[in-house]
């Protein structure tokens, strides 16, 4: 395949991220993580790649890994696992209607109340 039909490689394990609703990325973005400013300069990661963040989704069908150590959710604070899990759970929920082509338009994305999270910065900033 030619370098430019190619899609987002993986940082992790060098394949490519062929969907949205298997981005690390897209979801990170999602949930008011990454800037837009910054999405296309960002490295790219398959959910599965990254399992700190995938052990929070809670969907059915959704391989959620275990992840043993000091980032294991069934280690943390109840209330925070919970709150992490509802929301990333939501952000992935996000993905794959995106990925259902409920929302096209790229500015959308974001769950409702995170973009709020770019302007501020910014515009401390003459």
């Amino acid at each position: 395949m030619a370098r430019c039909e190619q899609g987002y490689l993986c940082d992790v394990c060098g394949a490519e991220v062929e969907d949205i609703a298997d981005s690390d990325l897209y979801l990170r973005y999602v949930l008011g993580e990454v800037d837009p400013e910054t999405l296309h300069r960002s490295p790219e990661r398959h959910l599965a790649c990254n399992p700190t963040l995938a052990q929070f989704i809670e969907v059915d069908g959704f391989p959620a890994p275990v992840v043993e150590g000091y980032f294991d959710r069934r280690a943390l604070d109840p209330a925070f696992d919970a709150a992490e899990s509802a929301r990333v759970t939501a952000g992935y929920l996000r993905l794959r209607a995106i990925l259902a082509g409920v929302e096209a338009d790229i500015t959308a994305y974001p769950l409702p109340g995170v973009a709020g999270r770019w302007a501020a910065p910014h515009a401390a900033h003459p």
